[in-house]
């Protein structure tokens, strides 16, 4: 491949993760052709993209990104997989894909410039909390000592509203109320 080639992949690479700070690192040169359509189609629905790179023209490229944490990963037939709302999400669908295509190998992942090796990092990143769900984690934190309070400060009004409306009831059945002795 000349040199010429080699630097227009390279400049490919830039533009096409340009932006992209997380990804996973899959092999996918197992998959039968039909597995690979289905493993493609079915990312895709789901916004996730597939690219095949060259290991050492990839290097090249990310050297001076937040995607260079994937050198040790990037040796041998290499995907990368990226897209969806968060690499979290990703990685659910890849473990879950693995479930479907034994021969599919997970290689990796990075996330915010940490690398997760191999399949036992792709799932263990896979069970993390995704962006929405830990900001509805954040909100709950917040709210629930303030819901807390609330409790709090109404429950002793509430209980004179439960005694209140029972006299009221007594009284409107015509029944006497005894004097109640603290």
């Amino acid at each position: 491949m000349s040199k010429l080639v080699k630097e227009m992949i390279v400049d490919e690479y830039r533009d096409r993760f340009d932006g992209v700070n997380e990804a996973v690192v899959v092999d996918i040169r197992l998959l039968n052709a039909n597995q690979n359509v289905d493993l493609r189609s079915g990312l895709k629905a789901k916004d996730i993209r597939v690219t095949v790179v060259r290991n050492r023209l990839a290097k090249q490229a990310f050297s001076e990104t937040e995607l260079k944490a994937l050198d040790p990963l990037l040796e041998g037939p290499t995907a990368l997989v990226t897209g969806a709302e968060s690499v979290v999400h990703v990685a659910r669908e890849l473990v879950d894909w693995v479930k479907k295509i034994k021969t599919l190998e997970l290689k990796g992942a990075v996330l915010d410039g940490d690398v997760f090796s191999g399949k036992d990092g792709v799932e263990a990143l896979s069970k993390f909390p995704t962006r929405d769900e830990a900001q509805g984690q954040v909100v709950q934190l917040v709210l629930s000592p303030a819901s807390n309070l609330v409790s709090a400060v109404t429950a002793p009004g509430a209980e004179i509203v439960s005694i209140v409306q029972q006299i009221a009831d007594k009284l409107e059945d015509g029944e006497t109320i005894d004097k109640v002795s603290a």
